[in-house]
């Protein structure tokens, strides 16, 4: 639970190896918190995290084993963090999988493997956790989504489609908790420059984990429940969002 002034105590990464994931929680710890619980599919593999999370403050990193695959985990998983933590006060759910574009557009079982894990992944923990929440009566949860999920494009269809269902889900589960204390923050960034985009060339208004992080933890103590990395990329898309399709598809987005 927050403490008397109101900072962030216990927070929880699901994607524990996530560059964002990651920058948020050492935001948080610079701002207060004491104890991150770092959710992966190989939590073995954490150690560069939990270095960068002590010395930052952290007084407290716990590792858990994570996979948004394993829908039927998610319920013990939330359970067993709670636990060994406390109360949830952030949840960012900052995993998923990019794909390749290439292969997922032809390979039904590739373009099934990115909706599994970035949608029904999402759908299934997001679930778990919002339920934790509204036991709580508060709670914030931040879902990582993105622009590509804003108006899915050619070039990335695949990996934009499951961002939407994913954002779609989000924004609608943010309703559904209003009341209970507890609630949630979509965060849409553009292009960010992290390991899961290393090689590719920055697409125009790109950010970084830090910047995504810093408006996040901004965002925590506001009333916002979507924000966009950077800001000028709402404006940006509100104008695309109504281009016709015959004329969007031919922009090199």
């Amino acid at each position: 639970m927050r403490n008397a002034v109101g900072d962030v105590q216990t927070v929880l990464v699901l994607g524990g190896s996530s560059d964002i994931g990651l920058a948020t929680a050492v935001a948080l710890v610079g701002k207060g918190a004491r104890t991150v619980a770092l959710a992966a599919r190989r939590p073995e593999a954490l150690d560069a995290q939990e270095t960068a999370l002590r010395a930052a403050g952290a007084r407290e990193v716990l590792r858990f084993a994570f996979d948004a695959d394993d829908t039927d985990a998610h319920v013990a998983l939330v359970a067993d963090v709670v636990a060994r933590t406390g109360d949830l006060d952030v949840t960012v759910a900052a995993f998923g999988v990019l794909g390749d574009q290439a292969v997922d557009e032809t390979d039904p079982a590739s373009a099934v493997a990115v909706a599994r894990t970035n949608y029904v992944g999402g759908v299934s923990v997001l679930t778990a956790v919002a339920n934790q929440l509204r036991l709580q009566g508060h709670g914030t949860l931040v879902v990582l989504s993105s622009v590509a999920g804003e108006r899915v494009r050619r070039s990335n269809f695949v990996y934009g489609s499951s961002k939407a269902g994913l954002d779609g889900f989000a924004t609608g589960l943010a309703d559904a908790l209003v009341g209970t204390g507890a609630k949630v923050l979509v965060v849409r960034p553009g292009f960010v420059a992290s390991k899961m985009t290393e090689g590719m060339e920055p697409a125009p208004l790109s950010t970084t984990p830090e910047a995504v992080a810093a408006a996040t933890v901004k965002a925590l103590d506001g009333r916002a429940t979507v924000i966009w990395v950077p800001g000028a990329l709402r404006l940006l898309m509100s104008g695309l969002r109504h281009v016709p399709r015959p004329l969007f598809r031919r922009l090199p987005l």
